[in-house]
């Protein structure tokens, strides 16, 4: 599978508020919190076109899988912990990425999300490396292994700016 990399689109933000408004509608009073996250999320970023979701909800237990299905979302099992992770196909794709409100203080994608568009030297390098590695024609997993290196030194460089606990950016 080819890796596509587009440059920034300003409509991404436009199409990340109206998921959060369908959430929203469809589940009442669910989610505490939705935030787009993600290079979409970051102006000047270039990005796969993939709208990342990040909603909070008191407790992981609690399921929305038949209504989320109606908007499209299917529920994917991706291994992580503490983290439920549903996809919704299309042009563009959603992900959408269920955490608890107990973690989302501290969750690295919002953490990263942030520091880019703190940091436009960042963000440029980032934006370079996935432009490198896309062309490079790497499959989805060794494109994602490939920037753990740079994501690991952005997260952590958030993380200590907010007084929080250096993690390994992949969950278990």
């Amino acid at each position: 599978m080819t890796i596509e990399i587009r440059d920034h689109d300003p409509a991404w933000a436009g199409l990340a508020r109206q998921a959060v408004g369908e959430l929203r509608s469809a589940l009442p009073g669910t989610f505490g919190v939705i935030e787009h996250i993600g290079s979409t999320a970051v102006p000047g970023l270039a990005a796969k076109p993939v709208i990342d979701l990040m909603a909070a909800v008191e407790d992981l237990g609690t399921s929305a899988d038949d209504v989320l299905a109606t908007l499209g979302y299917r529920r994917l099992e991706t291994g992580m912990r503490g983290r439920l992770f549903y996809r919704r196909d299309g042009g563009p794709a959603y992900h959408l990425h269920v955490v608890t409100a107990d973690t989302w203080d501290t969750r690295n994608e919002r953490l990263l999300r942030d520091h880019l568009l703190r940091h436009p030297g960042d963000r440029d390098e980032y934006g370079r490396l996935k432009r490198a590695l896309a062309a490079a024609g790497h499959d989805g997993d060794t494109y994602t292994r490939e920037k753990t290196a740079l994501i690991q030194r952005m997260v952590d460089a958030a993380r200590d700016a907010r007084g929080l606990a250096r993690v390994d950016v992949w969950e278990d």
